[in-house]
């Protein structure tokens, strides 16, 4: 019940006849010989980790260690009742809620990892606020989240999902992806809608530089969490319409992977470039020179 690749998951999910989350259940069980109810008991505990870094800000904001960030989640969320509310409540809370979970990160809060810190916010904003506005159970929630991990696994082990080695791209890029895969489950769509709808997202931050400012995970990490929650719901909501991606998921990844190795040092999280080497940028951190 292994797979390593997209074309060897949607192979199975073909021939097993079951969704991509069913499949990564099936794999945890096989491989580390454990229990489906033991595997949705990890689940349920990130949920809680997940629904607890989404809303305590928001009631409760907290400034970072650094100092860039903090409220940001709450200020968010207070404009969805705006006349002018260009994104609509779901997506400008599923925003709110990314924004909050990168101000629990940054003042040593607990987060998971969703597939790192910096990214942690777009799987959680995501599908946690989709769930509350479309009365989504945890068990259907928990289905999103093993998508989720299903498109983060392929993409650690074929590509990469450290900024350090190949930028933001592979951070919040991944999430993206990971998110928008989940979406489209959770929707009742094809793992191949899932997969395509993956593939869109990486597409899209396809060449995202990693340039934290003082070379802390704060910004522009947390308004980039905003923008893969945003590109995850458009990528979704494309494949859900029968757009697809022309590039496959592993042909995306591999893509990703190059661009990635071919960003300069100073764009894979030095704090040498981009955002962090602009004037302002130097100014908030007192080693820049």
């Amino acid at each position: 019940m292994d797979f390593r690749n997209a074309k060897e998951l949607l192979a199975l999910c073909s021939s097993e006849g079951k969704t991509i989350s069913r499949i990564m259940i099936d794999r945890e069980m096989y491989l580390g010989n454990v229990t489906e109810e033991y595997i949705v008991d990890r689940m349920k505990a990130s949920l809680h980790i997940m629904r607890d870094s989404v809303h305590t800000p928001l009631s409760n904001p907290v400034k970072s260690m650094g100092g860039l960030i903090g409220g940001e989640g709450k200020k968010a969320l207070e404009y969805d009742g705006a006349a002018k509310n260009l994104c609509g409540s779901t997506l400008t809370k599923a925003m709110a809620y990314a924004l909050s979970v990168l101000e629990v990160n940054g003042s040593m809060g607990l987060i998971v990892a969703a597939p790192t810190a910096g990214s942690s916010g777009v799987v959680p904003g995501s599908l946690i606020a989709i769930a509350e506005d479309y009365k989504l159970n945890d068990n259907m929630l928990i289905d999103g989240l093993l998508n989720a991990g299903a498109i983060g696994y392929i993409l650690t082990w074929n590509a990469s999902v450290s900024g350090a080695e190949a930028g933001c791209q592979a951070e919040v890029g991944a999430a993206s992806a990971m998110a928008a895969s989940a979406i489209v489950e959770l929707f009742g769509g094809s793992p191949e809608a899932s997969l395509s709808a993956a593939s869109m997202a990486l597409s899209n931050l396809l060449g995202l530089v990693c340039d934290p400012i003082a070379g802390l995970v704060e910004a522009p990490c947390q308004s980039r969490n905003a923008i893969g929650v945003a590109n995850a719901f458009s990528a979704a909501q494309l494949a859900m319409s029968g757009i697809s991606h022309l590039v496959p998921f592993d042909e995306m990844a591999a893509a990703m992977y190059s661009v990635g190795k071919a960003l300069p040092f100073e764009l894979r999280e030095t704090a040498l470039g981009g955002n962090a080497a602009t004037p302002t940028g130097c100014s908030l951190c007192g080693n820049c020179k």
